[in-house]
């Protein structure tokens, strides 16, 4: 299986988590069958967890060793050949060689690399150094749909476990700008209306953000996460 499908099939077992603490709280289930339900997911959660970190954390560990080597050989450059480096520059600069679009080029590097380390940590079940990397990309680009969804619902996730109004009120904030910054992937849509689901009287908005997501021709793993809250707001398919 892919990665993506490993990080879908992780968000559907979570978001079933965070269904069945909602049903358990609101009486819906009763404390035996919620403690098997939890007892459920959280073992598929960690075989997933386990099965992702086989294809992405190899691949995270070698780009982070390679950027280390090259960190070294660019030190030991630096300390032999300053005048050099300085004249490589200049002389690049005087053929037409734009040093902005080369920063752009290092900058998208970056954030694909971070990206990649930000759901390598995921996978590792290290949500802080999760955050941490994904913070990193929003530092290089404020706007990036990706890194703002998964920092949304990390938050989610740690407010609903720890039931922290004010937390899960924020990821909700961090998911509205993924989809104002993100309206064409329908990952942005969908983690917004799962989180706007859970919170109370925003079912409306739970409903318009399901629709645009089935507007946008999502996988079938993503449909399978929706297909509960979609039942659940008797959202049209």
């Amino acid at each position: 299986m892919s990665a993506q499908r490993w990080r879908d099939e992780i968000a559907l077992r979570e978001a079933s988590l965070v269904d069945a603490r909602r049903e358990c709280d609101a009486g819906e289930l009763d404390q035996a069958t919620y403690e098997a339900i939890v007892s459920r997911e959280e073992e598929a959660l960690a075989h997933a967890r386990e099965q992702l970190a086989t294809v992405v954390v190899p691949v995270a560990k070698a780009r982070r060793r390679r950027r280390t080597s090259r960190l070294v050989v660019a030190l030991s450059c630096f300390a032999v050949a300053a005048v050099g480096l300085v004249w490589i520059n200049v002389s690049l600069r005087q053929a037409g060689t734009s040093q902005t679009g080369g920063v752009a080029v290092n900058r998208d590097q970056q954030i694909a690399q971070l990206l990649t380390e930000g759901q390598a940590d995921v996978s590792a079940g290290n949500d802080l150094a999760a955050l941490a990397a994904y913070g990193k990309v929003l530092q290089l680009d404020p706007h990036n749909a990706s890194a703002l969804t998964e920092t949304g619902w990390l938050d989610f996730s740690a407010g609903s476990a720890s039931r922290s109004p004010a937390v899960v009120s924020h990821a909700l904030s961090v998911l509205r700008s993924a989809v104002h910054y993100g309206p064409n992937d329908p990952a942005t849509h969908l983690y917004y209306a799962i989180v706007a689901t859970v919170i109370p009287h925003n079912e409306s908005l739970a409903r318009q953000q399901f629709r645009l997501f089935l507007r946008l021709h999502p996988s079938k793993a993503q449909r399978a996460i929706a297909a509960p809250y979609l039942r659940a707001l008797q959202v049209k398919v």
